[in-house]
């Protein structure tokens, strides 16, 4: 089955909904997902260094009140699937851009583990992702190259490729991440709940025709 996760790395709605997915997938043992990753950039605007968060979550939520509120829904729903949410860890909010680049550098089996990998490095230890030196350790840690790693990520290499597949997202009518699109047929938007996405997942499996991208 094919699965394109529509995403990006600095969301902790994606965090959930990845972990939430890999369980409902867990529930079934004969499926076999192919995943795809499809960058969906949240904060195109940020400077390349990223911003410092305070003021970020001041000018983008609108006040300390509306954050905790928001803080204590991610972390009451990422107990439940194994994240530590660390919130207060976090210094900066990076610009994802050089993060997308290093998944697209990945191999296609190291991809998953290397998503879930930069997600606890931001939520859990508040590294910061959009440093390419942080990026090539996290690389290392999955076996890659390191220092190639960083080099390609201290160039311009695969940065238009993640712009176009952020276009191509916009194109398609995404709005919102995550967004699970099941063997280029059906869509699901929102990390949704486990029922959801297991019925999300059976339907896909009896219906293995490509066809034009549905919402549902």
């Amino acid at each position: 089955m094919r699965i394109t996760i529509v995403f990006d790395t600095v969301c902790p709605w994606c965090f959930i909904g990845k972990r939430r997915l890999e369980r409902a997938l867990r529930s079934r043992p004969e499926v076999r997902p192919e995943f795809g990753w499809q960058p969906f950039l949240l904060n195109p605007e940020l400077p390349p260094e990223g911003t410092d968060r305070s003021l970020y979550l001041e000018r983008k939520f609108g006040g300390r009140q509306r954050v905790d509120r928001m803080y204590d829904a991610l972390v009451g729903a990422g107990r439940i699937e194994g994240i530590d949410f660390s919130f207060d860890r976090i210094r900066r909010t990076p610009n994802s851009l050089n993060s997308h680049r290093l998944i697209q550098m990945t191999p296609v089996g190291v991809q998953p583990a290397l998503v879930d990998a930069l997600f606890v490095a931001y939520f859990t230890y508040g590294r910061d992702i959009g440093d390419p030196s942080e990026l090539a350790a996290i690389a290392g840690d999955h076996g890659l190259d390191d220092d190639e790693i960083y080099r390609r990520l201290m160039t311009e290499s695969g940065a238009n490729a993640v712009y176009a597949a952020n276009a191509r997202s916009h194109r398609m009518g995404i709005n919102g991440v995550p967004c699970f699109i099941f063997n280029d047929r059906f869509s699901m938007a929102g990390a949704q709940e486990l029922e959801v996405l297991m019925r999300m997942v059976d339907l896909a499996a009896e219906t293995d025709a490509p066809a034009p991208v549905s919402q549902v």
